[in-house]
């Protein structure tokens, strides 16, 4: 008896989504890659300072998040064909973590930004800077106090 229908769109499926798992592990690395130049830069520049940590790290954060949709569509493609209940809540998982460092990313995004454009219409000195600006805002975000 040779192999079934079923069975031969399951080895494909198993396939693709290791071409896809091998995509988010060149995501991950390209970020990691490009986080280090650019640490590495800061301090040669001696820009390094807690706005180009943050700089670097949303970017970062970014690449890890595009790899996570890559892990994600892998497992959707390997649980397209008769999927357990294992599966199903191992992808819950994914998608709800996925979900939520999305939302807090965009969220860091958004405040850093802010950060940013309130540190570059304000006075310079040693004691003031985008931090200490966004400390100013009456709306104070999570991020700054490290939560």
């Amino acid at each position: 008896m040779g192999i079934t229908l079923e069975q031969q769109f399951s080895d494909i499926a198993t396939y693709i989504a290791l071409v896809i798992e091998a995509g988010a592990v060149f995501v991950v690395s390209f970020g990691a890659l490009q986080a280090i130049i650019s640490v590495v830069g800061a301090i040669f520049s001696r820009a390094a300072d807690e706005l180009a940590g943050r700089e670097i790290w949303l970017k970062f954060a970014t690449w890890i998040l595009l790899a996570l949709e890559f892990a994600l569509a892998a497992d959707l493609v390997r649980t397209a064909v008769a999927p357990t209940w294992e599966d199903i809540a191992k992808l819950a998982v994914i998608a709800t973590i996925r979900t939520m460092l999305n939302y807090f990313l965009a969220k860091d995004i958004a405040a850093f930004d802010a950060a940013k454009a309130t540190a570059q219409n304000l006075p310079k000195g040693p004691n003031f800077n985008a931090f200490t600006a966004y400390s100013l805002d009456p709306h104070p975000r999570i991020w700054l106090s490290g939560g």
